[in-house]
């Protein structure tokens, strides 16, 4: 992640703000930067998943999860993204990013990011998460849903989704 000053400031402000539900809606309210832009003077593609990296942690954050997942040893990557773009960002407009758990299966979280600007989706992404073990391995859904505490099942995925998340056949 290369955005350690907005990252920081997560941080630093996750007590202040308003606690969010394990599985969201969190909105992270943000604002577009000059470093935020490609030659076109438009917030770039790949810069929109960096910044949902941040909405993702500030729902771990917000959620009490962060520091359970950290004192286990854990951490989340992103194993699969698709995102559509609806209009662009420029500089110095506000946005949020609307992060919410969409459901899980054993091995993954599926979770909904939506870029917000002035209540208009400026981007959707569905975004496929895993939490590995720093010691190696990978963490079944099962076992994170107890650490956090929850234990009612997952929401069912859409078909869409779960056609998404499935390996293709060779």
């Amino acid at each position: 992640m290369n955005l350690y000053l907005r990252l920081l400031w997560l941080w630093l402000t996750a007590r202040r703000r308003p606690p969010c539900a394990l599985l969201g809606p969190c909105i992270t309210s943000l604002r577009v930067w000059p470093n935020d832009l490609d030659l076109y003077r438009h917030v770039n593609n790949g810069r929109y998943f960096t910044l949902l990296d941040l909405g993702r942690t500030d729902l771990m954050l917000r959620s009490g999860l962060a520091s359970r997942i950290k004192a286990a040893g854990w951490f989340p990557v992103a194993t699969m993204a698709t995102m559509q773009f609806r209009h662009a960002l420029t500089v110095f407009q506000r946005f949020e990013i609307h992060t919410r758990v969409l459901g899980w299966d054993d091995k993954s979280i599926f979770l909904e990011q939506r870029v917000v600007r002035q209540g208009e989706s400026v981007a959707v992404a569905a975004i496929r998460v895993r939490f590995l073990r720093q010691t190696g391995g990978s963490v079944a859904t099962s076992e994170l849903m107890a650490l956090a505490g929850h234990d009612a099942p997952s929401p069912p995925l859409s078909d869409w989704l779960s056609h998404w998340a499935t390996p293709p056949q060779d």
